[in-house]
């Protein structure tokens, strides 16, 4: 017998006590837009809740941490949560670790539209719909443990269609032990799809807005549709008003466009036709084999003022947070053969990188050293002195690149922008 056709919006991870990341600056003409970006990308979720044709919203955790947000983040989900228990539609909620059930605040009763699922068992509720029942929604709020624990889903065998609610990291294997139509994962911000995971789909679908350069790309929601006979749509919507962007440049893209300027003029007004009409939040990650590639990239301050005085101000803006030049990993064979400082300097340098920087020691170069003061702790003067081994390549690269500008007589850039 065909069941009941429906509709439903799958969203997680709003984070609303969180700002954007990756900021050196808050530009003041973008202040006001940031700040309430996050605010902005949820109240859309609960929008389209209201306005969209949809039976009920499943939220898959993270919402928020409500000391953290705060009563102003936490203002925002019960008045949207009233809302929707005005126009009958019910709210599913499975939390996550920020959104842990024991710091909502008691005297703060959730409406009784919203169910949100306990730390200790899985919950099976029927959905019901002009008296008949369309699906069943089977959750449970995550216990700790970052892993979602399948296992712990089993309930009673239902014909029903069946939507689990889960937050946390599993692979498509352990999904698909559960035996479930769609699974509404929670916990990881990038939008994923778990090919394999469950009988119509599994999916993240991440959070409605990016934080930082490791989450570019598109941010949103999911808008899921049933028909009678079990068929799943899943349809992606997009709801983030700042959009982290990375490009990566090498010495080929440079030359083949006539400069630096040129080049990242072009990826800006690309990136822009890409996104549409959002703000864009723009990464550069520049590597560079040359003398002549190092030479028409010039100082990166300078560059980095130049790309935000030229694209960051329009509207939508394209606002520079990153810019990273790559130093070469070899200099031309000329510099490290003279015998001159350079030539010594390159050829010190080469021997550290061999060794992956191990015999450095920075300690004499911090200003408590240099300053003869003691009453530094230990701790503080380790973390001054130590670079993990995952930076100290890198680091031992940008040093060599600062000595090679000094020594050919360039202007050094002293900071490195992050």
């Amino acid at each position: 017998m065909p069941g009941e056709s429906f509709r439903f919006i799958h969203a997680s991870d709003f984070h609303l006590e969180t700002p954007l990341g990756d900021l050196d600056s808050l530009p003041p003409h973008l202040r006001e837009a940031m700040a309430e970006a996050p605010r902005r990308s949820a109240a859309a979720v609960f929008e389209a809740a209201l306005v969209e044709n949809v039976d009920f919203l499943v939220l898959s955790g993270d919402l928020l941490a409500p000391q953290a947000a705060g009563p102003h983040g936490m203002s925002l989900l019960l008045d949207y949560f009233d809302k929707l228990h005005a126009k009958k539609k019910p709210v599913f909620w499975t939390a996550g670790i920020a959104d842990d059930p024991a710091k909502w605040p008691e005297a703060v009763p959730l409406p009784p539209n919203v169910t949100m699922f306990p730390k200790n068992r899985a919950v099976a509720i029927p959905v019901e719909r002009a008296g008949r029942t369309i699906c069943s929604v089977v959750g449970r709020s995550a216990d700790g443990r970052s892993v979602l624990h399948v296992p712990s889903y089993r309930t009673d065998p239902t014909d029903e269609y069946t939507v689990a609610v889960g937050y946390g990291t599993a692979d498509a294997n352990a999904l698909a032990e559960g035996r479930f139509d769609y699974w509404a994962l929670g916990g990881q911000h990038n939008r994923e799809v778990i090919e394999g995971g469950a009988e119509g789909a599994a999916v993240y679908c991440g959070s409605p807005q990016g934080r930082c350069l490791e989450e570019s790309g598109v941010h949103g929601y999911s808008i899921v549709d049933v028909d009678a006979d079990r068929t799943t749509r899943v349809h992606s919507v997009e709801c983030d008003s700042f959009r982290y962007c990375e490009v990566a440049l090498t010495a080929s893209d440079i030359n083949a466009v006539g400069g630096i300027r040129n080049v990242m003029g072009e990826r800006i007004v690309r990136l822009q036709h890409e996104n549409g009409g959002r703000n864009l939040l723009v990464g550069w990650d520049i590597s560079i084999t040359d003398n002549d590639s190092m030479l028409s990239i010039g100082d990166s301050e300078e560059l980095l003022s130049w790309v935000r005085r030229e694209f960051g101000h329009g509207s939508p803006s394209a606002w520079t947070c990153h810019l990273k030049v790559r130093p070469p990993r070899t200099y031309p064979k000329s510099w490290n053969d003279e015998d001159t400082i350079l030539g010594d300097f390159l050829r010190a340098a080469e021997k550290h990188r061999k060794s992956d920087g191990r015999d450095l020691n920075l300690a004499p170069f911090t200003e408590e050293s240099m300053s003869g003061s003691s009453a530094m702790p230990s701790t503080t003067a380790t973390m001054l002195a130590e670079v993990s081994p995952s930076a100290r390549a890198d680091l031992l690269d940008q040093a060599t690149l600062l000595g090679v500008e000094l020594l050919r007589g360039g202007k050094p850039n002293l900071v490195q922008k992050s």
